[in-house]
């Protein structure tokens, strides 16, 4: 699924610098060609990131009806690969060409909000127009207190788990927290010899080992933007994934392989548990159908805070965009609720309207029900207390190197857990 191939690595210094020389030199970011059947029209270029071909009609029809409604305003679309999205959005402001809305994740986005890339929606939305949006999830497009992205789509993970393998390991059930995990993984390996789980702490690779922190009740910075993990609390996180590892309880390639590994293992029967989004499902039928049997799905596991990640995509519009009030009423269309409701139906994913959130659709499953509308169910049942965990803030990617790496060093016994969680302290803090 397109949605859960999101965390890619972000900017170089190099480029946000370059970035940074374009915010200060240049002027309007949007001068498309008016073609002659737009003349006279106020024209909205609109990127996307990897959702044609499979999204083409709606798309297509979405943007028919919004012209249809506006016949002043002409919307140009264009969809680009997510591996091409960094370096196309630079070509373009470096041209002094960049579109009037854009599709990006809120870590992405947040990264040239830092640098006054975006459009501020605080003094063009008002109140009740923001509160149309999941508050937690409209909350993940502030940055410094500045609403900088329209919330759109969202996916939360579920527990998809392995019955017939719990089951040998003389579990009735998946855990549901992290200090469950443990439990499970102890009677998994001794039971079966296989592992629970697989989680990844390549530092280019998803943030699940960082979400742990924040699910775990540890902060990873603080107001200042100073590390906050060096802590009690935080050197336990760092001896919970460090026991886990030196007990052999998960694979050693954690240290090594991303998220593939997770799906690859779990598709081979060598992991009872995935971490992952509801569609997954549709593959792991496809590719393991003896596995997809024996599949079922439950909540998200958690630390002591109960707090779920939800993975969330947003529409910006550029701080230097010629036609700022066209492009809000594109984007305000496109997340509306019942817009939002059609294409979270379409794509498998869920929305991030509050009205749209609570349709039936997601709540009521027949005893008939497949698999993945069981997932769904559960993935849209935890937006009540999902949230976007890792904050919007400059430089996440090098916070999550340091710790991955001083996580690692701890690991495989290079340093103590309380030297590592020193070390990555004083490494981000003298960045």
């Amino acid at each position: 699924m397109f949605f859960i191939r999101h965390w890619k690595r972000f900017f170089t210094f190099a480029l946000i610098g370059l970035f940074s020389s374009w915010l200060i030199s240049c002027g309007s970011a949007n001068e498309t060609a008016t073609s002659s059947d737009n003349a006279g029209k106020t024209e909205v270029e609109f990127w996307t990131m990897q959702l044609s071909p499979d999204y083409d009609d709606y798309f297509n029809t979405l943007i028919a009806n919004f012209e249809a409604e506006n016949p002043d305003i002409a919307v140009n679309w264009l969809d680009v690969p997510w591996a091409d999205m960094e370096k196309k959005i630079l070509a373009a402001v470096s041209a002094n060409n960049a579109p009037d809305v854009v599709n990006l994740n809120p870590d992405f986005a947040s990264q040239l909000a830092t640098k006054g890339a975006w459009l501020s929606l605080d003094d063009k939305l008002s109140e009740s127009e923001q509160a149309v949006y999941l508050p937690g999830i409209w909350q993940a497009t502030q940055l410094n207190g500045n609403s900088f992205g329209f919330p759109w789509y969202l996916t939360t993970r579920v527990t998809l788990y392995n019955t017939e393998l719990l089951k040998a390991a003389g579990i009735s059930e998946p855990p549901a927290t992290f200090e469950a995990l443990a439990e499970v993984a102890k009677q998994v390996k001794e039971k079966t010899g296989k592992y629970a789980f697989f989680i990844s702490f390549v530092p280019e690779d998803a943030a699940d080992v960082l979400q742990s922190f924040i699910q775990m009740g540890v902060p990873l910075v603080d107001e200042s933007g100073k590390a906050a993990f060096n802590t009690p609390e935080g050197k336990k996180v760092f001896q919970y994934w460090t026991d886990l590892y030196q007990q052999e309880l998960m694979p050693q390639e954690v240290l090594t392989q991303g998220h593939a590994q997770a799906i690859q293992l779990y598709e081979s029967g060598q992991t009872a548990i995935l971490a992952s989004g509801a569609e997954k499902l549709d593959s792991i039928a496809q590719n393991a159908p003896t596995i997809a049997e024996v599949t079922k799905s439950a909540p998200q596991i958690t630390g002591s805070t109960g707090k779920k990640n939800v993975a969330a995509m947003d529409l910006v519009i550029p701080q230097a965009t010629d036609a700022p009030e066209a492009a809000i009423a594109f984007a305000t269309y496109v997340t509306n609720d019942a817009n939002q409701l059609e294409f979270a139906k379409a794509a498998n994913v869920l929305p991030s309207t509050v009205k749209a959130a609570s349709d039936s659709y997601f709540s009521e499953v027949s005893d008939s029900a497949s698999p993945v509308e069981v997932a769904r169910s559960v993935s849209a049942a935890q937006l009540g207390n999902a949230e976007v965990l890792i904050p919007a803030m400059a430089d996440v990617k090098e916070l999550q190197k340091i710790v991955y790496n001083n996580l690692q060093a701890s690991m495989l016994g290079t340093k103590t857990v309380d030297q590592a969680v020193i070390d990555a302290a004083n490494e981000w803090n003298n960045r």
